[in-house]
Formats: structure tokens, sequence, C-alpha cells
């Protein structure tokens, strides 16, 4: 099974008010492991970001103005995408927002339930958690996925951090150990050249076993605690 866990910034809530997508962020599953194989994209809107969603994400015009446009990255992310399930936390956004930058190509009548199908976690997460909230911060904090470095949004964190809740809120299962890195994820952008492709294995914990020092203070701190209660009954 191939799913990709998806996620997008844009210029603007209201896609009525011509507002575009700025960033698509990507994360490869197959049969429930993170392969490292993830899309990532900065795209130049040819437009400024509404004041609100600059203070969310923080991609500037000046920043985005040699970024490519949609038209020039849009065959490489259908290819990507193509035959997967989409993991979306609010499809309800993000995919009217692709929709409308697929639809602004020249000849394409396809739209995202062509390509692929959609699964939208928030619903998951309104069934499994009712009268809680349900953003992702909540989300990650919920099953104790660290998003400490999330200041700001960006499409590629949080798609991986949705990706490690989506495997915890459906089965329990994340593997998060690194087993190996190359340089094979596709990225465009300022990240590009620090573009890193991760493989999460499996390897076991390192066992730290106590030196001499350590085993005497233990033994110390025991014999204290023995002799401020009698009663008290210790085990090695």
């Amino acid at each position: 099974m191939r799913q990709i866990v998806l996620d997008t910034e844009t210029t603007g809530m209201d896609i009525k008010l011509g507002n575009r997508v700025i960033e698509i962020g990507c994360v490869e599953i197959v049969n429930r492991r993170l392969t490292g194989n993830n899309f990532h994209v900065y795209i130049n809107p040819e437009r400024d970001s509404e004041e609100g969603a600059l203070e969310v994400h923080g991609l500037t015009t000046e920043f985005l103005s040699d970024k490519p446009l949609f038209e020039d990255i849009a065959q490489e992310f259908v290819n990507y995408i193509n035959g997967a399930e989409l993991i979306i936390h609010n499809a309800g956004f993000d995919v009217p927002f692709l929709n409308n930058e697929l639809q602004k190509l020249e000849g394409n009548q396809s739209v995202i339930k062509d390509i692929c199908s959609v699964v939208d976690t928030l619903s998951i997460a309104r069934q499994k958690h009712p009268g809680q909230k349900n953003t992702l911060d909540a989300l990650c904090k919920r099953y104790n996925v660290d998003n400490s470095g999330r200041e700001l949004h960006g499409a590629l964190l949080d798609a991986e951090l949705l990706a490690d809740v989506f495997l915890l809120m459906t089965g329990g299962q994340r593997d998060l150990s690194w087993e190996s890195a190359d340089t094979n994820q596709n990225s465009y952008g300022s990240s590009q050249e620090a573009a890193t492709k991760i493989t999460r294995g499996e390897r076991g914990l390192k066992v730290l076993k106590a030196n001499m020092d350590e085993l005497k203070a233990h033994e110390d701190m025991l014999e204290k605690l023995r002799k401020s209660n009698p009663d008290l009954e210790l085990h090695w």
C-alpha cells in the first residue's frame, strides 16, 4: 500500500480571492513504513500573500520570487502522487486549492480525485476523539509526537508530523530509528541542496551498564535508606 501524507501552504484562505498554493510537502509511506522518498517544492504564486497567511507560514514574496511556477512542477507532482492514497489533515482545504492549480494548466481536465484517493485525518480524529480539539498541534500532544520545531507552519514539516500522528492514530505503529540517508529526495527552492532521503528502519536500544563507582554509590544509598527505615524492604 502506497500512501502520501500531504500538506500545502497558500497565499490566503479563500480561492475566490485569487489565492494560490505556494508550498507542497509530501511524505511517502509504503506498507506503514516511512520510505524517505519525499516531495517538497516552493512555488511562485505571482502574487503577495495575505497578511494573516504570511504570519502563519512566513514565506515572503521576495523568497518565492525565484521559485518555479506550478506549471513547471505540475507533471512531476502528478507523477509522484499518481495512484496513491493521499493522507491530508482537513482535506476540504488543501484539495480544492490543488484542484484550482491543476485546472489552470492548459489542456488539463484532471482533478485530484482522478489521480488518487483521499483520506482526511481530521475526520478520523473527530471520530476517535469526539468533542476534543483535533488540530495537528493537539494531535501531536495527544500522541506524544514532538512538534517543538513548529514555530511557523511549513508544508514538509507538517506532513512529517502528520505522518507520525497518522500511523499512531490508525494502528499504533511508528518506526522511529534512522537506518540510512542519501540525497534522492525530490526538492526545489532553498532546501534543494540540503534535501536528504531518510529511511527509517529497525535498530535495537543500546544498553548502558553501571560502572563500579556507580554501583558503589547505589549500594551506599540503599544502606542509608535501610538505616533510616529498618522495616523497609529494598531489593537490588
